[in-house]
């Protein structure tokens, strides 16, 4: 995780002051910086990083009005499984931008592909609780 802090968050064509709350380690590989939005109370975000080769858990998600999936850097892969059971493989680089609204029932993991690590955001209306995804045991391993 890096000391620098963000101060704004651009949504679209929207630059958010935004406030930092607190660093979290994930998992081992996998550290995220949350923030809260100035003046919304609606959602909130979080900066995600993921060392090379490691992944996000496995996270199926149980609740929440809207969750946005958002690429910043590196390298790196989301997968989603739909709940018809098809699964969506998006690839970024650091020459991509992307972001992907990820559903109720969806599962999801981000995976720091090749030699680089990988930072991504994620916003989440309303703020983001316990119980909102539910960590599934990973049959992969880490690269």
């Amino acid at each position: 995780m890096t000391d620098q802090k963000l101060t704004s968050f651009k949504l679209g064509d929207d630059k958010l002051v935004v406030s930092f709350v607190e660093t979290m380690m994930v998992k081992e590989g996998v550290g995220c910086d949350i923030y809260k939005f100035i003046g919304d109370e609606s959602k909130d975000l979080a900066i995600v990083r993921v060392k090379q080769g490691s992944r996000t858990p496995l996270q199926k998600i149980l609740k929440g009005d809207k969750t946005i999936e958002g690429f910043v850097d590196g390298g790196g892969t989301l997968t989603i499984q739909k709940t018809n059971g098809d699964k969506l493989l998006h690839t970024f680089n650091n020459s991509d931008f992307g972001e992907v609204v990820v559903s109720i029932g969806e599962i999801m993991q981000w995976h720091a592909d090749g030699d680089t690590d990988l930072t991504f955001y994620e916003i989440c209306w309303p703020l983001y609780a316990d119980g909102r995804f539910e960590d599934l045991p990973d049959k992969t391993t880490d690269s």
